[in-house]
């Protein structure tokens, strides 16, 4: 999430950073270095030989749940994958049927930041390419259009934009630096300074779980003036209007900027699914006990890709309850029944109580009450198929004459549609561009309407903007739109906590430590990235994928090798902060 407002990185900050360490998201509520393990020739561990074989359930084919099928099977377990709709979860890809050009449409992630290194290791492993996303005012976008109140700005880079925006940008910096000592955090996370990092995070959790990101604005002297506050709520740092971000949780905030998850994204070409797709296919070099060739579409024979109903993994899970020996049995929408020694559960948590009938002892009961007290964030997009990239060519004024401008830019917007993205695959080559992409109240208003009925509106709004600007006349498909509240297995973009909920993240992230649970309540693992501290971000679904892999290795007898310690073995040094129940 690149911002218009630059993320608090004073000048001084980014050019002592050139030499630094990259930044990642390692931390700060759990310093694990998961690049590093994943590099680890001794790989991520073993099974003792009397397990290989094994079958493991994997609930959900995303992103998180691929990675802890396709570790699992290396390892010499059988993952058995199951997936209520398509392999791939919120790396969805979307293509415009009876369009030239193969056009796509990112209709979740679309955009990932280089300190999102695990994720990244499986992109390499795949050969994966990736291009610089058009983020406003990013180095690579060509233009941005900021439209606040009527007023429009236009700017190739942020000196281009009035005085009142660096005041917003400095106002940022300074409410972090004081408020949150985000320079020492920063220098912490890039040189992997574990007790550092643990000092500054410990107190910050202390004195900040029960503050909404507004609140923590409102208190910094550098945010006094409303007006500022407005203005970066409307168009602040991230994906444009970050107000309805606001009644969340201040550390969410502190761990996307911390970690520079907000910064330098990056787009998949071709489309973001590819990466759990070409994983499923994978065949790993180094796996141990199954012949060379295998993968994770081999271990599921007869069932290819696609929807269940085309083959796949095992269909939608339906019932999951424990059984005699402290078993787990699942139970799928075709009716067959299987029982599991582990089950990896990486869909988003609240199919737990909705979608799925759970019995009650899956669980202890304070995970039950973080489980329902999970908070999902709204995100709604529409895509329509242009003919070209046709916001390139030069804006004239009415006159005729030429204004130096693009004819359409990135634009950001207090209107309906809040933030518009202009996707291009080269010059006079079919395009795509996104009209909308919203949050929360602002997502809940597009929900009542169909796509063509969302892109009449879209449209209306864009031309306020653009008034010499035809968008219609270069659209050459149908709009593809998408409102994931509204997507059954879903009702949600994402988690966001809300002030108070940090114990109950602590208790769904750290379920893969089993040994502290009664013997009676182990081998159900959690995944995902509504499992992680970085929700929202595909890092977090492949780490706690990585835990979960940890925890099923763990709980059937096996572990990792010396060299290589994974993040239980090193869990009690770098535990998240626990605060107190009472």
């Amino acid at each position: 999430m690149t911002s218009t407002v630059p993320t608090a990185v004073h000048e001084e900050q980014q050019a002592a950073a050139g030499s630094a360490r990259p930044l990642t998201m390692f931390g700060p509520d759990f310093p694990f270095a998961y690049d590093d393990f994943l590099a680890h020739p001794a790989g991520l561990g073993s099974v003792p030989a009397t397990e290989l074989g094994t079958e493991v359930a994997v609930v959900g084919g995303g992103l998180s749940g691929i990675v802890a099928a396709y570790e699992l099977m290396k390892t010499g377990l059988k993952p058995v994958v199951y997936e209520a709709d398509q392999i791939g979860g919120r790396l969805r890809t979307a293509s415009f049927e009876g369009c030239e050009g193969q056009l796509t449409a990112e209709m979740g992630a679309m955009r990932f930041p280089p300190s999102s290194t695990a994720f990244h290791h499986y992109v390499e492993l795949t050969g994966l390419e990736t291009a610089p996303f058009p983020n406003p005012l990013a180095p690579d976008t060509p233009s941005t259009v900021v439209d606040l109140k009527g007023q429009t700005h236009y700017a190739r880079t942020l000196d281009d934009l009035p005085p009142v925006f660096h005041q917003v940008m400095d106002a940022w910096n300074a409410c972090l630096e004081d408020g949150a000592r985000f320079s020492d955090m920063q220098r912490a996370v890039r040189e992997r300074d574990v007790p550092r990092i643990r000092e500054i995070w410990s107190a910050l959790v202390e004195k900040l779980d029960n503050q909404t990101f507004y609140g923590f604005l409102c208190d910094s002297p550098s945010f006094s003036s409303f007006r500022h506050r407005e203005i970066f709520g409307q168009v602040g740092f991230g994906t444009g209007g970050w107000d309805t971000d606001f009644p969340n949780s201040i550390l969410e905030i502190l761990r996307v900027v911390y970690t520079g998850a907000d910064d330098d994204h990056r787009g998949i070409v071709g489309g973001s699914q590819q990466l759990p797709l070409r994983l499923w296919e994978f065949e790993p070099d180094k796996l141990t006990h199954w012949p060379r060739g295998t993968s994770l579409a081999s271990l599921h024979p007869g069932r290819g890709p696609g929807r269940r109903s085309e083959g796949g993994p095992r269909p939608a899970v339906t019932r999951l309850h424990r059984t005699a020996g402290n078993r787990i049995t699942v139970t799928d929408s075709d009716g067959d029944i299987r029982t599991y020694r582990a089950v990896v559960f990486t869909a988003q948590s609240w199919m737990l109580l909705s979608k799925i009938d759970c019995d009650e002892a899956l669980l202890p009961i304070d995970h039950w009450t973080a489980v329902e007290r999970t908070h999902y964030m709204e995100s709604s997009k529409l895509f329509v198929p242009v003919d070209r990239p046709f916001w390139l060519d030069t804006a004239v004024d009415d006159k005729g004459e030429p204004t130096g401008r693009d004819t359409m830019s990135m634009t950001l917007t207090d209107r309906m549609t809040r933030g518009t993205y202009l996707l291009d695959n080269g010059p006079d080559r079919p395009a795509v561009i996104c009209l909308s992409y919203t949050w929360c109240d602002d997502s809940l208003k597009w929900l009542p309407l169909d796509a063509n009925q969302r892109m009449e509106v879209m449209l209306k709004s864009l031309g306020e903007i653009y008034p010499d600007v035809d968008i219609r006349k270069h659209i050459t498909g149908s709009p593809l739109t998408v409102s994931w509240e509204n997507e059954p297995y879903f009702m949600g973009a994402f988690k966001a906590n809300l002030p108070g909920h940090y114990r109950y993240q602590r208790r769904l992230f750290t379920h893969f430590m089993q040994d502290r649970l009664p013997s009676d309540k182990r081998g159900l693992f959690l995944a995902g990235d509504d499992i992680s501290w970085t929700a929202g971000w595909a890092e977090g679904a492949v780490q706690t994928a990585l835990n979960a892999v940890w925890g099923v290795l763990h709980h059937l007898g096996g572990g990792t090798d010396p060299s290589n310690p994974g993040p239980g073995d090193v869990y009690d040094g770098i535990a998240p902060v626990e605060l107190p129940e009472d």
